[in-house]
């Protein structure tokens, strides 16, 4: 082979030629993906962004427009770490997901088996200024129930910033369910966070722990973590919130740093929506989901369990418009019903974070879309908000020639 490349080095020339030109084109054709965001930057609604489009084996598309910190200047870098919020929770999933297929628990399984604190849960019924009527809960929650926002659990406040999960488990468990497990669909980051201290029991491993050299290492995901290191920190993109008076951005907070540092390693794993991730990183999740579970030869999910949280869980109980809930995804039912997902095939998966950031793939067409904002307060809902619309219709029309 050696000697053939050598006997004919213009032909090797010209095929290296061809091979760029071709990658050439097929990135050009995304180039409107940052120019749809670029306008978000302009009128003050962002700092800026970071897009990326890939397929289950390759990255189509990564760009960043804007910048990552206003008051520095410094300019947004498609490496840079955002805080990612409830896209924590299909993570989560992922983490207990494998232990079921490790045979150590069971999706159906009541979370009492494994947390006995939560025996004998009560269930809120009529409540006045004067009284609080509580009712026994028909049944116990289950594993299911939690990760698909079915369990009636509430959320919390915080006493202590660092409190382990363990201890938020038990403080949990004290107060009533809002209602009969099962019953209702109702959003709980707490059910998730709940989960994770599952995972600890279950493998005897801390819960970062468990992600590290479970799903993280294997999957190559070197920048995703529940804290900040300092040199990470530089990578770190600063939230904002628009002043509705000025127009103008200014610093917002995470209420889920407690008031502390993202370098701090005192705050609990929280699988709700603790973890800092790039778009890179977000990306690599998903193929392995397009993938059956799969990377680089290694399974890290039975194909078998990834059907199984990307299917409609929650039946005839609604949850978001056309989107009912699998295990710790969403899962796009009726694309029609929500601006941003119109670009979407019905049986698409992913998740959204509080600051706008976005993961979605796509099965039908083999496509992964990851969005990194950090805006708070986005209107109409941080799942569709103007900039991910703009965002999905370019991808659309890129993908489709237009």
């Amino acid at each position: 082979m050696q000697t053939r490349i050598k006997k004919f080095p213009r032909f090797t020339a010209f095929l290296t030629f061809l091979l760029f030109a071709v990658s050439a084109a097929a990135a050009e054709k995304f180039d409107a993906v940052p120019e749809s965001l670029q306008p978000f930057v302009a009128s003050n609604e962002i700092s800026g962004a970071v897009a990326l489009v890939a397929t289950k084996d390759r990255v189509l598309h990564l760009s960043a427009v804007g910048q990552s910190d206003l008051a520095s200047g410094r300019k947004m870098e498609v490496n840079d770490i955002f805080w990612i919020a409830s896209m924590s929770k299909p993570v989560t999933s992922a983490a207990v997901a494998m232990l079921a297929d490790d045979g150590k628990l069971s999706f159906d399984d009541p979370v009492e088996k494994y947390l006995p604190e939560f025996r004998g849960m009560w269930v809120a019924g009529e409540q006045t200024a004067e009284r609080r009527v509580l009712l026994k809960a028909a049944r116990p929650i289950t594993l299911r129930d939690l990760l698909t926002h079915t369990s009636g659990l509430g959320e919390y406040r915080v006493t202590d910033p660092h409190w382990t999960l363990a201890a938020m488990s038990r403080v949990l468990a004290r107060e009533p369910l809002r209602f009969q497990s099962g019953t209702r669909w109702s959003y709980s980051t707490a059910g998730m966070d709940t989960l994770g201290r599952v995972v600890e029991v279950v493998s005897g491993m801390p819960y970062a722990e468990f992600l590290q050299t479970r799903l993280f290492d294997p999957l190559g995901m070197k920048d995703t973590t529940f804290w900040i290191s300092p040199s990470q920190k530089e990578r770190f993109v600063q939230p904002y919130i628009r002043n509705k008076q000025s127009g103008q951005l200014q610093p917002a907070t995470i209420d889920y740093m407690y008031g502390g540092a993202v370098t701090d390693h005192e705050r609990p794993p929280l699988g709700g929506a603790g973890l800092f991730s790039t778009a890179e990183d977000v990306a690599k999740f998903y193929q392995m989901m397009l993938n059956h579970g799969a990377v680089n030869g290694r399974q890290i999910l039975k194909p078998e369990t990834v059907a199984e949280m990307t299917r409609k869980q929650t039946g005839d109980l609604r949850a978001r418009a056309g989107m009912p809930w699998g295990l710790g995804f969403c899962v796009v039912e009726d694309p029609a019903q929500m601006v941003s997902n119109a670009t979407l095939s019905p049986g698409s998966f992913g998740h959204g974070g509080a600051f706008g950031t976005q993961s979605w793939a796509d099965p039908a067409r083999g496509v992964i879309y990851v969005l990194m904002i950090s805006r708070d307060k986005l209107q109409p809902t941080p799942d569709d908000s103007a900039m991910r619309r703009a965002f999905q219709k370019a991808v659309a029309e890129a993908l489709d020639g237009k």
